[in-house]
């Protein structure tokens, strides 16, 4: 299985302005000196290869939306506006002619705040006749959830007139399920309006989805239902939207983790690779590193022999299992 990000921003998407592209610009400038640049081929390397990820790139802007690949047909979490970048590229591969796509989706929604669902009614495979869409959820209001937002004054296409087959499907919390070919679990967590975390194995691969769950106290020991939830997972993408003094102090009871808090539980429950994700939506893209950077650094001071892998989730990120 392989992991794709199409939208790992939290609360609202992040647009980049004129003045942050203006300083990414400035930054490549002064980096560049004492460089050859004299052909594009070596323009393209000094872009790919010597600049910082936050000067020649970027972490993105959309909201939610993350697809696991390497399946008979599409699983994604969220339906975030990176819901809509993923259908575009959906329909770019079938105009390209692209032979044996799927035509089934099952989407996994976390909870039902808007940033979870907004890219839903912009999601062009909705509209075609002969798709099937499968929407999984523990709220026992999925259905209405979906169906409010494109009702009017709101959007100006109901629901019901989109063509695709759409079928909503309530999961029960610590059931075992099996779908798309995947066991499938689901735990409830922390957060305004109840949300819930995912579980998918297959051929001894697992890949834990948790974001908007406030832990507190939850990283103290390894003995909560946490750490069993996400015990021995190759991947844990996990809600690192807070500073931890944010989380426990100005923002407490919002409903949203911190990095550090995130090192903890993911070291607790011998997880490979923990991706930080949702983030901040008001920090750029040099104070995403940043953090990154402090949690690579606290990991080592938690725990120097620990092995786990500490990555940044970006919108285009891909990570394989």
């Amino acid at each position: 299985m392989h992991v794709y990000f199409w939208g790992t921003r939290g609360s609202l998407p992040a647009s980049i302005s004129l003045s942050m592209i203006r300083h990414k610009l400035l930054q490549a400038l002064r980096l560049s000196r004492g460089y050859s640049l004299e052909n594009d081929e070596a323009i393209n390397d000094f872009i790919h290869n010597r600049l910082p990820f936050a000067v020649g790139g970027t972490y993105g802007s959309n909201t939610s939306c993350v697809e696991i690949r390497g399946l008979e047909s599409y699983v994604l979490c969220d339906a975030g506006t990176g819901l809509r970048d993923f259908g575009q590229a959906y329909m770019r591969d079938r105009s390209a002619g692209t032979a044996d796509l799927p035509k089934v989706f099952h989407l996994f929604i976390s909870h039902l705040h808007w940033d979870h669902l907004q890219g839903f009614p912009f999601f062009t495979p909705a509209y075609l006749p002969g798709h099937e869409i499968h929407i999984y959820g523990c709220h026992q209001a999925l259905a209405e959830a979906f169906t409010g937002q494109q009702a009017a004054p709101f959007f100006p296409v109901p629901l019901e007139a989109m063509e695709a087959d759409i079928s909503f499907h309530v999961l029960i919390p610590g059931r075992p399920y099996r779908i798309a070919g995947m066991a499938v679990t689901a735990i409830s967590q922390n957060h305004p309006g109840n949300s819930y975390g995912y579980r998918f194995e297959k051929a001894g691969k697992a890949i834990v989805y948790s974001t908007d769950a406030e832990h507190k106290q939850d990283a103290e020991n390894g003995l909560n239902e946490f750490v069993r939830f996400f015990h021995k997972a190759d991947l844990l993408i996990f809600d690192a939207q807070y500073s931890l003094l944010d989380a426990i102090d100005t923002r407490e009871n919002w409903g949203h983790s911190s990095n550090l808090t995130g090192v903890e539980l993911a070291v607790h429950a011998g997880v490979k690779r923990l991706c930080l994700f949702h983030n901040e939506h008001s920090r750029d893209d040099a104070a995403l590193d940043r953090v990154l950077e402090d949690t690579r650094k606290y990991l080592k001071i938690f725990d120097a022999s620990a092995t786990l892998e500490v990555y940044m989730a970006y919108d285009g990120m891909a990570l394989g299992l």
